[in-house]
């Protein structure tokens, strides 16, 4: 696929805008990680080790990989995104953020996420402009139908399904969360609309797949399932399978 570098407010765009939500839409694996496992003994980032883990999970099937890490410096995570970028191209996968949309920015990352108590939409928009993908954490109906209903975003993610360390102190919503958006985006459809994409996250691996898209959802979101695992690249492959 033919990229075509823009910049808008600033933000190098590595795809135009149309194509990276059409990857979003084919999107169905969104791994998240943290770099603890890839610092060396001062706290550097081991950029061969950190390639090879972000090669192995694209040639697996992964997307779309967020690095998520509050506990490094700026510097470190600006040097993972571009390494996550360069394994990316191979794959015409996406790129991702959390939370700090100067880094965002700064990377020229494809995808920024955000939680219900960071920046609003508008926010993120006045910093990272139009194009960037802007998807947002929802661990309630209500929260779900706000994000239907906002147009400035591109994505949303409902969960946690099922307790998970990760999000420690956040109660796990069950399945009755993706079936509300999954019914939500029927009624949307059936009006004409044009409903955004969502993932169901949260204690997902391969054995709970069958009842995470039984409950509606064509998407996933996770973390341990892949980034524990001895094999990520397998893991990362058997769980695309599984969403197939």
């Amino acid at each position: 696929m033919e990229r075509h570098p823009v910049c808008h407010s600033g933000v190098m765009a590595h795809t135009d805008p149309a194509a990276l939500r059409d990857r979003l839409a084919d999107a169905r694996l969104y791994l998240c990680t943290d770099l603890a496992r890839f610092l060396d003994a001062g706290g550097g980032l081991e950029k061969d080790r950190f390639s090879t883990f972000c090669r192995a999970v694209f040639t697996g099937g992964v997307d779309i990989l967020q690095v998520r890490d509050k506990q490094v410096p700026v510097a470190v995570e600006l040097q993972a995104l571009a390494l996550v970028r360069e394994a990316a191209e191979a794959h015409s996968a996406l790129v991702a953020a959390n939370d700090r949309a100067d880094v965002a920015r700064l990377a020229g990352v494809d995808v920024f996420h955000v939680g219900q108590t960071d920046l609003t939409t508008q926010q993120a928009r006045a910093v990272l402009g139009p194009d960037v993908v802007l998807g947002r954490s929802c661990h309630t109906p209500e929260q779900v139908d706000a994000a239907l209903a906002d147009e400035g975003l591109d994505y949303f993610c409902t969960g946690p399904i099922w307790p998970t360390p990760t999000k420690p102190g956040r109660p796990a919503v069950g399945l009755h969360l993706p079936q509300h958006a999954a019914a939500r985006s029927t009624q949307i459809a059936a009006g004409g609309g044009k409903p955004s994409p969502f993932f169901a996250i949260g204690g997902i691996d391969v054995p709970q797949v069958p009842q995470v898209r039984a409950a509606g959802a064509e998407r996933i979101v996770v973390v341990r399932a892949i980034t524990q695992a001895e094999d990520p690249e397998a893991a990362a492959r058997a769980l695309r399978q599984a969403m197939v």
